[in-house]
C-alpha cells in the first residue's frame, strides 16, 4: 500500500513539474520544451501608417498624428519631422558606478554601463542596461506634449561642465536646455550621485512665449521585446514592463499583452511607479507621491515598446516656469537599496506567490553574509538552519520511513504469498501496519509541508543579483553561472540515488524502475542550473541523508542499501 501511494506521489510529482516548467517557459514567452503547442502567431503587423523607426526612437505618448514617413523620425505632434542632417551630440559620463551615454537629442539616456557588474556573457566587460544599437534599445526618455512643444525629438544644447566624477567630489551634474518651440523651453538637469543607481532628473518647462500654455510631462522607458543576452534556456525570468501603484500594488506586463492592447493598468493614480524588469537588474521612472500622473504601456513599432507616465504642469501664464523634480533607477535588483528609495520598488526583484516567504529568507540569508562575507558559505548556513527548524517535522517523516523500512520484508513475504488474492493481500497489509502502529503515509506529510519553503529560498537564490560573480570555493567563481566542471551537479545526482538507495525498495519492479529514473531524470536540469541552485540542493540531500541515517540507527534499523534491480 505504502509503495503504490509513494508511486503515485511520484508520478504526481513528477508531472506536475514537467506541466508547471512548460507552463512558465510558455508564460515568460518561450516555447515549450515537452508539450509544444502549435508555432505561435507571429507579431502583429506595425498599424496602418505606421513605419518602422530605428532603434531607439518611440513615439511620443498620446500622439494621434500619423508617424512621419523619413526612418528615424517619431511622430510628434503638431511638429515637422527634424532634418535628417542635423547633428546630435553623443555626451558620455562617468561616475564610480557607471558608464553614460546621454544623446543631444532629447537629452535622453541612450547607453548605460554598470562598472561594479561583469556582463552576462563576457566577464571581460561591464553589464550594459541601457543601449540604443542593431542588436538592443533600451533607453529613457522624457519630453513634454500638449503641444508642439520640446520632446526627447529635440535636439537640446548640453551645457559645457565636467564628464566624469572626481576624487573627493559626490555629484556631478549634466544639464540639456532646448531651444524654444510653442513658446516654450525645457530645460533638464541630470545629477547624479557617488555610489547611487538613483539619478535625479530635474525638469524646469519654462514659458517663453506670450500666451498661458498647458504643457504636460511625459517620462517613459522604450525597449525591445527580446529577451536579454546571456538568459539560460533551462529556467525561465520576466522580463518586460512593470507598474506599481497603491491600489493594485506591483503589476507584470507582458509583452504580448501590449501588442495585442490587452494592457490592464491604473489609467491614473497620485503614487507608485512605471519599470522595465529583467533578471536581476531593472530601471524605473519615480516621482513623488502626490503627483497626479497618468500611466500608460504601448506599442511603439515592431518588437518595441514603452511603459511611463504624464504629469500635468497645470497652466503657465507668459515669463513663469515650473520644475518637476523625478528619480530615474536604473541598476541592479538589491532588495535592501529598494527599499529605501520608493514604496514597493523591492517588488521588482519578484518572488511570485510565495514573496511572503522569500522576503524573510532573503533577510536571513543577507545577515548570514554579513557574518560570514561569502554567498555559498551562507546558502550552507541557510539550509543547516531550515533543517535545525523542520528537525521534528523530518524526524517525524524519517522515523515512519524507518518503520516502513523495518516491517519491508514482512510486506514483500506477504505481496508474493498472496499476489493472486489482491483484496486479502490489503486487508493483511492494514492489519499490519496496525499492529506494527505505522501510517503509510507518515514519511509524506511532514515533507510536504516544508516544500513551500525551499521553493521560496530556490526563488530567492534564483532572483538575488548578489550571486552574480560572487565566488564560493575554488572551481565556483559564479554562484549564478552553472558550474564549469559540472561538480556540483555531480554529486547532487549521486546524493539524489543515495536518498532513493536508503528508502525502503518498492516489491514492483516497474515502480523500483520509476524511483531510480526521477532522480536521474530531475537531475539532468541542474547540470545548466546556477552553481548557487545546485549548491542549495546539493546541501539539503546531504543533510537530509545525514539526518534520515541517524534516525534509521537511533531505531534499530541497521542502514541498508536498495540497489537497483533492472532486467
Amino acid at each position: 500500500m505504502n509503495d503504490i501511494r509513494r508511486t503515485i506521489l511520484w508520478v504526481i510529482f513528477g508531472f506536475s513539474m514537467v506541466l508547471l516548467w512548460d507552463k512558465w517557459q510558455v508564460h515568460n514567452g518561450n516555447k515549450a520544451t515537452f508539450f509544444p503547442s502549435p508555432a505561435a502567431v507571429g507579431a502583429a503587423a506595425p498599424a496602418v501608417g505606421a513605419s518602422a523607426p530605428k532603434a531607439g526612437v518611440a513615439s511620443v505618448p498620446g500622439s494621434t498624428a500619423p508617424a512621419v514617413a523619413s526612418i528615424g523620425a517619431a511622430a510628434v505632434p503638431g511638429a515637422p519631422a527634424p532634418a535628417a542632417s542635423v547633428a546630435r551630440e553623443k555626451i558620455e559620463v562617468t561616475t564610480d558606478v557607471y558608464r553614460l551615454t546621454f544623446d543631444g537629442e532629447g537629452g535622453s539616456l541612450v547607453h548605460a554601463e554598470l562598472l561594479k557588474h561583469a556582463d552576462m556573457t563576457d566577464k571581460t566587460k561591464n553589464f550594459v542596461l541601457f543601449d540604443e544599437s542593431t542588436q538592443r534599445v533600451y533607453a529613457a526618455q522624457t519630453g513634454l506634449i500638449g503641444g508642439s512643444y520640446p520632446t526627447h525629438k529635440t535636439v537640446m544644447t548640453a551645457v559645457p561642465g565636467p564628464r566624469a566624477l572626481k576624487d573627493g567630489e559626490n555629484e556631478l551634474s549634466i544639464r540639456f536646455e532646448s531651444p524654444e518651440q510653442g513658446g516654450v523651453k525645457l530645460i533638464k538637469t541630470w545629477t547624479l550621485k557617488r555610489g547611487a543607481y538613483d539619478i535625479a532628473v530635474k525638469h524646469e518647462v519654462v514659458n517663453a512665449g506670450s500666451t498661458a500654455v498647458s504643457p504636460q510631462l511625459y517620462l517613459q522607458l522604450v525597449r525591445d521585446g527580446n529577451k536579454p543576452p546571456g538568459e539560460s534556456s533551462f529556467y525561465s525570468t520576466f522580463t518586460g514592463p512593470a507598474v506599481y501603484t497603491e491600489a493594485k500594488k506591483y503589476q507584470k506586463i507582458e509583452f504580448k499583452e501590449i501588442e495585442n492592447g490587452k494592457a490592464d493598468i491604473p489609467k491614473e493614480s497620485t503614487n507608485g511607479y512605471v519599470a522595465m524588469v529583467q533578471h536581476y537588474f531593472a530601471s524605473a521612472w519615480l516621482v513623488a507621491d502626490g503627483v497626479q500622473r497618468d500611466l500608460f504601456t504601448r506599442k511603439v513599432s515592431d518588437n518595441l515598446y514603452s511603459v511611463g507616465m504624464i504629469a500635468s504642469l497645470g497652466s503657465l501664464e507668459p515669463g513663469s516656469s515650473k520644475s518637476v523634480d523625478a528619480r530615474l533607477f536604473a541598476g541592479p535588483q538589491v532588495e535592501t537599496m529598494l527599499k529605501e528609495l520608493s514604496p514597493g520598488l523591492e517588488l521588482v526583484k519578484d518572488y511570485g506567490m510565495l514573496a511572503i516567504l522569500s522576503k524573510p529568507l532573503y533577510w536571513l540569508l543577507d545577515q548570514l553574509h554579513a557574518l560570514l562575507n561569502n554567498w555559498g558559505w551562507s546558502i550552507v548556513a541557510l539550509v543547516l538552519l531550515l533543517k535545525i527548524a523542520f528537525y521534528w517535522l523530518n524526524a517525524k517523516a524519517y522515523a515512519s520511513m524507518a518503520k516502513m523500512k523495518a516491517i519491508n520484508p514482512k510486506i514483500m513475504e506477504l505481496r508474493e504469498r498472496l499476489k493472486d488474492k489482491p483484496q486479502q493481500m490489503q486487508q493483511e497489509m492494514m492489519r499490519i501496519y496496525r499492529e506494527e502502529k505505522v501510517n503509510p503515509m507518515g514519511g509524506c506529510f511532514p515533507i510536504m509541508i516544508q516544500i513551500p519553503v525551499f521553493i521560496a529560498l530556490y526563488w530567492v537564490l534564483l532572483s538575488s543579483v548578489e550571486m552574480r560573480n560572487a565566488p564560493w570555493i575554488g572551481w565556483i567563481q559564479d554562484l549564478s553561472a552553472p558550474d564549469p566542471f559540472f561538480i556540483l551537479p555531480l554529486l547532487m545526482t549521486a546524493s539524489s540515488l543515495l536518498q532513493t538507495a536508503l528508502n525502503p525498495a518498492p516489491p514492483d519492479p516497474m515502480q523500483a524502475k520509476m524511483m531510480w529514473f526521477m532522480p536521474l531524470i530531475f537531475s539532468v536540469m541542474f547540470f545548466f542550473f546556477p552553481a548557487g541552485l545546485v549548491l542549495y540542493w546539493l546541501t539539503n540531500n546531504i543533510l537530509s541523508i545525514a539526518q534520515q541515517w541517524i534516525i534509521n540507527t537511533r531505531m534499530g534499523v541497521p542502514p541498508q542499501f536498495n540497489l537497483p534491480k533492472f532486467k
